[in-house]
């Protein structure tokens, strides 16, 4: 393990999307060129409310010239600040005499937060000993499209409205609002669909009267010598005619009620405070304080339930509800907060499919798997301001219902989703497990995702030649997830009584594992195949799907350690993490989004799968690459995916997949998973027991979990590595009626596990 002041080239300091800035909140994200100024040619440019691109152009100009830009920077991720300089256009007139135009400066300081809209504090400030004149003008323009709309041909066309107005003295303000609609006819799904959005820019605090244009403002502003201007502007979006909240302030967004939410979940969250400013450990410190920071700032307010938290996907891409990516992070981070898992199941509760629809790959009983707001979904021209079509989202939610329970014990809180689980289940055994015995997955819509595991892209899966595979489709980790559901949901069915029901599904997990075993091992190969085919053979591709079977229990044992060895070779283990398909592979790329790229989301899944079965040389090998690949990124921030260049001293980093979002979800929550790996938590809530068994690496001699909430406790515990190899740890503060249990972990589940450990309790 290195820390950036240790290791040779101590410069690196990767940027993903370097050529922009992002600044992010709740629904609204700004991107700008790296100098702040908009790139109307670029879909991710803009100011973009709710998935739409509502600003396209925004540029300020000073005489009628773009100033120079000196340097900006992100405060935090939802505000920027940058500096801009020009000379005077009387700059011979300085007592100094004629010199470098630059030597006589005026400055421009732009002050960017955003909310769901977006405040910007404007500073222009004369640095020179003589009266000037300054022309200040800002060009921007209203927009209202979708993403693709920008690089592809517009499809929806509405009517925009602009007016000017002033509803005080010292405040002006332009309301624009824009209303479409469209006539559909897709698969059986007809009528008219309805778009309308606002957009009410508000200027005050400004000392000079702007000239109001179209989609132009300009002030005149006269300066003193040493003297300075300001002006505040506000963007605010509106959804359906009604306003989004949002308080501008001078500086900064401020919204009471978001800043409260989110102090509350500082409060609550588990931190990781520094014991010593070791090196080692003081990266994957910074690391997990960033995944910490990352989470919350990907929140989606709106979406806020009783006790739970909804995050975005990503930015700038992703910022919106996706069901997998969503039940991701709640199962890779509840060491941090339960609020994850509470968010994910309470908006997901609701939401499965009563009817089949072709249009949205929708059957009874199917979750979402994306929801957009932007207007080619709202307007029907595409399914996906409710689209179905992954079989993740279905898979993951009897999971997260069974992980609540283990971490909170609380049965009544949990019964809730078991009906939305149990549709979940009965929808993938109607609609997906077919004559094959295995899972499989197979688009109907129009617009469809033609893959819809987790490797979702369109050319993800493919034969040993380096051709498509198609569907239907049955990837190994669909199985291996399909296997958790069941033998996790049939212990909360044993403890609710229904033990008729909890040992069916106990049974079929158990029946597909030995289905699972015989069909997809690859005994040359000492490894699983990627997946089935649409003839029901085996695609016999080194893939990193299988390091999912670890995971989630469904490798037989005698199989484990051969699948971890094959995991870690070359063509797999790239030095910075294991690639999504093996570097010998005709069709691998280290750039390709899942044909050979490193993902830290699934890198986290394998540290843990890997510790499952005490594998604890090979856990602590890939920890070390995740922890460090963050450490070459701005922010201590893995990014959605980097590419899988072989680790050398040739190639001291990878390679970026262009459009990775940064910060995204689940990459954020893949630290929080490693680190519950290496320190063996493994509560059991019902039985008010916490199992520890901790093994950290000679990298990581110490770390200290502090507020960790299990069931009604609240613990704090310090981990250290002995110099026998061995960790102990010892308990600082705690809470509640937990009782930890060291150096043990709870075996492979069974239906009856619960109770037995209930037993072995009472007996003890």
């Amino acid at each position: 393990m290195f820390n950036r002041r240790e290791r040779e080239h101590d410069l690196i300091n990767i940027r993903p999307q370097a050529g922009s800035f992002e600044i992010s909140r709740g629904r609204t994200v700004f991107v700008s060129r790296f100098d702040g100024t908009v790139d109307p040619d670029c879909s991710r440019h803009g100011l973009h409310v709710y998935d739409t691109r509502l600003l396209s152009r925004y540029t300020w100009l000073m005489n009628g010239k773009q100033p120079e830009f000196s340097c900006g920077s992100n405060l935090d991720q939802s505000s920027w600040m940058g500096f801009y300089l020009q000379a005077p256009q009387n700059y011979k007139d300085t007592p100094t005499g004629e010199s470098d135009p630059l030597q006589q400066t005026i400055e421009l300081r732009l002050t960017r937060s955003v909310g769901e809209g977006l405040h910007e504090d404007v500073l222009v400030k004369n640095h020179t000993q003589i009266e000037t004149v300054v022309n200040l003008e800002l060009k921007y323009r209203y927009q209202f499209v979708s993403r693709e709309e920008v690089s592809c041909s517009r499809k929806q066309r509405g009517k925009l409205s602009l007016d000017w107005c002033r509803p005080r003295f010292g405040v002006w303000e332009q309301n624009a609002e824009y209303r479409a609609r469209h006539w559909y006819n897709k698969q059986g799904n007809k009528g008219v669909a309805h778009f309308w959005r606002g957009l009410k820019l508000r200027i005050e605090n400004a000392s000079t009267e702007p000239n109001c244009r179209r989609e132009r403002i300009s002030f005149e502003i006269h300066l003193a010598p040493r003297g300075e201007w300001r002006a505040c502007l506000s963007w605010l979006a509106s959804f359906d005619g009604q306003e989004l909240p949002f308080s501008p302030s001078c500086s900064r967004v401020s919204s009471s009620n978001w800043n409260l939410r989110r102090a509350e979940y500082e409060a609550s969250a588990t931190s990781f405070p520094f014991l010593e400013d070791h090196d080692l450990s003081s990266t994957v410190n910074r690391v997990l304080r960033r995944s910490r920071t990352d989470l919350s700032d990907l929140r989606m307010y709106d979406l806020d339930s009783d006790g739970g938290i909804v995050v975005a996907a990503g930015v700038p891409t992703y910022l919106a509800a996706f069901g997998r990516d969503m039940e991701a992070v709640s199962w890779q981070a509840p060491l941090l907060s339960l609020d994850f898992l509470r968010g994910s199941l309470n908006f997901l509760n609701n939401l499965g499919a009563v009817e089949t629809n072709d249009w949205r790959d929708a059957q009874p009983g199917r979750l979402p798997h994306e929801m957009h707001t932007d207007p080619l979904s709202m307007l029907n021209y595409r399914p996906k301001s409710l689209y179905f079509g992954s079989v993740t989202s279905s898979y993951l939610f009897p999971i997260m219902v069974s992980e609540l329970w283990r971490w909170s014990g609380n049965l009544d809180s949990v019964e809730r989703y078991v009906s939305t689980a149990l549709r979940a289940l009965k929808w993938a055994d109607t609609y997906s497990l077919d004559e094959t015995g295995f899972y499989r997955y197979q688009t109907h819509s129009e617009q469809g995702e033609e893959n819809q595991a987790w490797k979702d892209s369109s050319d993800a899966i493919v034969y040993p030649d380096g051709s498509q595979v198609r569907a239907p489709i049955g990837t190994c980790e669909m199985q291996a997830f399909m296997y958790a559901a069941k033998s996790g949901l049939s212990q909360v069915l044993w403890r609710m009584g229904e033990k008729d029901t909890a040992w069916q599904i106990f049974c079929e997990a158990e029946s597909l594992k030995a289905r699972f075993n015989e069909k997809f091992w690859m005994e040359d190969e000492g490894y699983f195949g990627l997946a089935i085919d649409n003839e029901g053979e085996l695609v016999r591709s080194v893939a990193s799907d299988a390091g999912h079977a670890l995971l989630c229990g469904i490798a037989e044992d005698s199989r484990v350690r051969r699948v971890a060895d094959r995991m870690l070779r070359e063509d797999l283990f790239s030095g910075w993490g294991i690639r999504t398909l093996s570097a010998l592979h005709p069709a691998y790329n280290p750039f390709s989004y899942h044909r050979g790229s490193v993902w830290p989301v699934v890198n986290a899944d394998f540290v843990s799968g890997f510790g499952r079965y005490g594998l604890h040389e090979e856990m602590h090998i890939l920890a070390k690459a995740m922890f460090e690949a963050a450490d070459l990124f701005a922010y201590d921030r893995l990014p959605e995916l980097f590419g899988g260049h072989e680790r050398s001293t040739e190639t001291p980093f990878p390679g970026l997949y262009t459009r990775a979002d940064w910060p995204q979800a689940w990459s954020a929550s893949a630290a929080i998973k490693i680190v519950q790996a290496l320190l063996g938590v493994h509560p059991y809530a019902p039985a008010g027991i916490l199992f520890l068994d901790p093994h950290l690496p000679e990298w990581l001699p110490e770390i200290t979990l502090e507020g960790m909430r299990v069931a009604n406790s609240i613990v704090s515990i310090r981990f250290e590595r002995r110099g026998d190899g061995t960790t102990e740890h010892q308990v600082l503060a705690t809470s509640g009626d937990i009782r930890i249990v060291p150096r043990q972990k709870p075996s492979l589940l069974t239906a009856g596990w619960a109770e037995r450990v209930n037993e072995s309790i009472s007996t003890s």
